[in-house]
C-alpha cells in the first residue's frame, strides 16, 4: 500500500475533511499528531497511544540522528519496528531544532554545521543528508531541510531564509528522486517567509511549481500573535494545491485548533499536551486547570466532567493533585493520557462538525465554554 490523499468534504468556512492512506494505515484529517521526539511520546506506551486512537505521531530527526543513530535504526528494521509502532510516523528534518540552538550552529548555503547538545561533537547537515537520515529511519512522511527564522526578524532576514529553503527543497527533491522509495515514504516541502505575506506567497508558489506530494507551513508559532499566525497560514493555504495534504508545524493550543483547520490545514503537531501534562497543566473544555492548586485538595470531580478518557472515568482531581505533589511518576502518565485524549477528541469533534456542516456552531460553542472560564 502506497500513499493516497483525498479531500472528502470542504466546509464553507474553509475547513477540510480528508483521508490520507499510508503504508502504515489510514489517517483521518484534520489530524493532531502527538510528538514522540526520541521515538517515544513521553510517559506513554505504544499500547496506550493505540488505545487512545493515535494513528500518526511525529519523531525528531535531529535527536534520533544523534542517539541511537539512523544507521542503527535502519539495521534494526526501521523506526516502526524499532519502537514497535504499527501506525504512521512523520519525521521532521531537524531544521527547527538547529534553529533553536543559536549558540551551537552555523548556517550556510551548503547546509548547517552544529554541535551536539549531548557531547559537543561536530556535525554537518545538508539537504541531502537530511533525506538520507530520514530514509534510514524509514518514516512514512519526511520533511525537507529548511531554515526557520526567529520572531521578530527583518524582511531581508526572512527573505534570505526563504530563498535558502527553496534551494534546499530543490536539492532535497533531487536526492529523494535518486534514492528514495515513493511507495514507502512521502516527502513534504516547507513554506517559509516569516510573518511577511509577500514572502509567504512567493515561497508557496515556488515550492508548488516543484510538485511535492505534500506541503508544510513552517516558521510560525514562534512568538508572533495568534492572529498573525492565522493570517500567514491563510496566505499560504490559498496558494497550495487543494488535492495535496497541508501540514502546519508546531501548533497549537487546544482552543486554537479549529482556527487553524478553518484556514485549510489538514495536519498539526505540538508538544503542549505532553509537556503541560508533565507540568501539571490539564486541558478542559472551560480552559486550563493547574492540578497543584489547593482548591483541588478535596475535589472528587474528574478533570473534565464531559471527558470520556480513562483518567476522567476513574480518577478524581484530589487524587491527581496528590500524585503530582508527591512527585509520583504516575502523575505525569495520567496527566499526559488526559491531555492527549483531549486533543484527539477535539479533532474528532472538528471532523464530525465538518461532516455534518456545523463548524460555525461548534466554534460558537467552544468560545462560549472558554468564556465561562471555570474548569
Amino acid at each position: 500500500m502506497g500513499f493516497r490523499f483525498e479531500v472528502l468534504k470542504t466546509d464553507p468556512s474553509g475547513a477540510r475533511l480528508g483521508r490520507l492512506e499510508t503504508p502504515h494505515g489510514v489517517i483521518e484529517t484534520p489530524v493532531f499528531m502527538p510528538v514522540g521526539t526520541a521515538a517515544s511520546v513521553k510517559g506513554l506506551s505504544q499500547e496506550t497511544l493505540e488505545s487512545l486512537g493515535v494513528r500518526v505521531l511525529l519523531a525528531n530527526t535531529y535527536h534520533l540522528y544523534l542517539r541511537p543513530g539512523h544507521e542503527r535504526v535502519r539495521r534494526l528494521g526501521g523506526l516502526h519496528r524499532f519502537m514497535a509502532w504499527p501506525g504512521a510516523i512523520l519525521t521532521d528534518s531537524g531544521g527547527f531544532q538547529v534553529f533553536s540552538m543559536a549558540g551551537l550552529r552555523q548556517v550556510s548555503d551548503d547546509g548547517v554545521s552544529f554541535r551536539s547538545h549531548l557531547d559537543g561533537s561536530e556535525h554537518f547537515f545538508t539537504p541531502e543528508r537530511a533525506v538520507e537520515v530520514q530514509q534510514g529511519l524509514g518514516s512514512d512522511i519526511a520533511m525537507v531541510l529548511d531554515e526557520c527564522v526567529e520572531y521578530p526578524a527583518s524582511h531581508e532576514r526572512a527573505r534570505q531564509a526563504a530563498r535558502r529553503t527553496r534551494a534546499w527543497a530543490e536539492r532535497s527533491k533531487r536526492a529523494f528522486a535518486e534514492r528514495g522509495e515513493p511507495e514507502r515514504q512521502m516527502q513534504f516541502a516547507i513554506v517559509q517567509g516569516g510573518v511577511y505575506g509577500d514572502l509567504r506567497r512567493e515561497s508557496a508558489d515556488e515550492l508548488v511549481a516543484m510538485d511535492f506530494p505534500g506541503y508544510a507551513i513552517g516558521g510560525l508559532a514562534v512568538g508572533e500573535p495568534h492572529a498573525l499566525t492565522l493570517e500567514m497560514t491563510a496566505e499560504v493555504t490559498a496558494r497550495l494545491p487543494g488535492e495535496r495534504p497541508r501540514y502546519l508545524m508546531g501548533v497549537g493550543k487546544p482552543e486554537d485548533l479549529l482556527d487553524y483547520v478553518i484556514t485549510g490545514v489538514d495536519m498539526m503537531d505540538c508538544v503542549l499536551p505532553t509537556r503541560n501534562g508533565r507540568n501539571g497543566c490539564l486541558f478542559t473544555r472551560a480552559g486550563r486547570l493547574l492540578i497543584k492548586n489547593a482548591a483541588y485538595a478535596e475535589d472528587e470531580r474528574p478533570i473534565d466532567g464531559e471527558c470520556r478518557c480513562p483518567v476522567c472515568m476513574r480518577y478524581s482531581r484530589a487524587y491527581l493533585r496528590h500524585l503530582y505533589l508527591a512527585g509520583e511518576i504516575l502523575a505525569a502518565t495520567l496527566n499526559t493520557i488526559h491531555n492527549v485524549y483531549f486533543y484527539l477528541d477535539r479533532m474528532k469533534e472538528i471532523r464530525d462538525a465538518i461532516r455534518s456542516g456545523t463548524v460555525t456552531e461548534l466554534r460558537t460553542d467552544l468560545q462560549a465554554r472558554l468564556e465561562v472560564g471555570h474548569p
